[in-house]
């Protein structure tokens, strides 16, 4: 009986050790684990350095995926949609909504912390997530401010404020931790604010450096605007970081900022140990649609035409494909990606011509794509098995009107939507050719994108379904109902020798696997 007793014990140890395993491991971000991600792991915004939210895992196949099923499933009780991409360190997930932090087991779904920031008068339009380093959480609140909390507990280290709510500044993004910087963007849709990036110790919360996407507030034929809301990515071995601004205000009414608007609405790359700008690239010039270029810019070391190029591609708002070399900027390739109406077609650097005739006015202009965009936040995928970039899009027209009551400042405008439809595409980057076309219902999804070796890609669809798809040819190839809808970016990793799948929908973790690690 003892012999039984002791036996039985010592299977629950292991059993317990095992469960929360996770758990006891110090939870510790470094440089090569941001270089080089372990399976086990999804140490940043976009899971690695370049954005291509691409995983070498490759358990789950086109042949077995039929047979997911939920592992588990963790209920946030918050109204708030989860928009974020969840960090996985140590077999800790972490994940936000506005005001909240959790940290949960990756293995069960048992909640080890849960961190609530004060109320505050911060625009809570959605959270993108924490970025980590060491063993520290960098967390952005809706007032602008940036917390540092210790991973194990939640306890907050240190609170600094980086852009002045009451200007109406807002921030939703997940930092971008490069070397001992913590880089951070902002939001805001006021016509006095200027956008910026900036550099934040992560010892101490100083500010490093900032870079300024416009001018100084009070500057002649100012330009404002260009806001930078969303993840950017990061070349190592250029040690450049690669960012999407936003739009130009007044958002509409381009009367007062004529010219390009500089730097709005365009791909960055700086030095991220100072901040210089090394190049720019403008994706929509003089916007007058609210069309940002905040959008996902993916890092893919492949041949173009036959040669090796650094390339960063990206779908912009706008309706384009753009493929740049990036290590200076230069264009490669610029397609439509969807109906595109509104400009006068590319000139030789690349870039999209505006049409003035397709500028909003008071009897109102037929524009496509409409004022959400061809794409939006929703992360792509570059799929490096087939060579394939793809997007969550959403082929639309709208008709856009001037307001003159509003007088030239302020929104002076509005737009109505005549038509549109999602679909997730899959674009050959050689040619700008959509390749395949997967319809997802006439309001369009929300969820990212990402791909597998193994010849899969994970979505949703309009109607709140998750969906495996086979990446060469968009068939469906599973699909499980969420009963919500979906606006978040799934990710995968493997624990215990066993692959997951983490997708979310409205304030839901779900959490699939194969039965039996198939």
């Amino acid at each position: 009986m003892k012999l039984l007793r002791a036996t039985f014990f010592l299977a629950l140890s292991a059993l317990i050790a095992r469960q929360f395993s996770g758990v006891m491991r110090a939870q510790d971000v470094n440089a090569q684990m941001l270089l080089h991600p372990p399976a086990e792991s999804w140490p940043g915004y976009h899971g690695d350095y370049s954005g291509r939210r691409h995983s070498s895992l490759t358990q789950i196949t086109p042949q077995n995926v039929k047979n997911l099923s939920l592992a588990w499933a963790f209920q946030t009780n918050q109204s708030a949609q989860i928009k974020s991409s969840p960090l996985l360190v140590d077999g800790i997930l972490y994940f936000t909504v506005p005001d909240n932090i959790w940290a949960l087991d990756a293995r069960s779904g048992h909640q080890i912390w849960h961190y609530t920031y004060p109320p505050n008068k911060g625009l809570h339009i959605g959270h993108r997530g924490v970025g980590m380093y060491k063993g520290y959480l960098f967390f952005l609140s809706p007032d602008a401010h940036l917390l540092s909390l210790n991973a194990k507990d939640g306890s907050v280290r240190w609170n600094v404020t980086v852009a002045d709510v009451t200007k109406g500044y807002w921030t939703t993004m997940a930092p971008l931790i490069v070397g001992n910087h913590v880089l951070i963007g902002v939001s805001g849709d006021f016509d006095n604010l200027t956008g910026y990036i900036r550099s934040i110790d992560p010892e101490t919360g100083t500010t490093q450096w900032q870079w300024d996407s416009t001018p100084p507030v009070g500057t002649p034929n100012q330009t404002t605007g260009g806001m930078t809301w969303m993840t950017g990515t990061y070349d190592p071995d250029l040690n450049l970081v690669y960012w999407g601004t936003g739009n130009p205000t007044p958002v509409l009414n381009g009367s007062t900022r004529p010219g390009d608007d500089l730097y709005t609405c365009s791909i960055v790359a700086l030095n991220p140990d100072g901040g210089k700008l090394v190049w720019s690239f403008q994706v929509s010039p003089h916007d007058t649609h609210d069309w940002d270029a905040v959008e996902t810019p993916v890092l893919v070391d492949a041949d173009f035409h036959g040669e090796p190029k650094k390339m960063l591609m990206q779908t912009s708002r706008n309706g384009y494909f753009f493929v740049l070399d990036r290590t200076d900027g230069k264009s490669l390739l610029t397609a439509p990606f969807g109906p595109v109406n509104w400009s006068l077609g590319v000139d030789k650097e690349g870039r999209p011509i505006p049409n003035p005739a397709k500028e909003p006015a008071p009897d109102g202009r037929l524009i496509a794509p409409d004022e959400g965009g061809m794409t939006n936040y929703r992360s792509p995928s570059f799929d490096t098995k087939n060579g394939l970039f793809i997007v969550d899009a959403h082929p639309s027209w709208s008709i856009y009107f001037a307001k003159p009551a509003d007088g030239v400042y302020g929104w002076a405008g509005a737009d109505y939507d005549v038509w549109g439809k999602g679909v997730i595409e899959a674009i050959d980057y050689q040619t700008g050719k959509i390749r395949w076309s997967h319809e997802l219902g006439p309001e369009g999804s929300g969820a990212g994108v990402l791909t597998t070796d193994s010849g899969l890609a994970f979505t949703g669809d309009a109607m709140g379904n998750f969906l495996a798809l086979d990446s060469s040819d968009g068939r469906t190839l599973w699909h499980a109902g969420s009963g919500s809808r979906i606006a978040s970016s799934p990710i995968t990793y493997e624990l215990d020798g066993r692959q997951y799948v983490l997708t979310s929908s409205g304030g839901v973790i779900f959490v699939w696997g194969l039965p039996d690690a198939q």
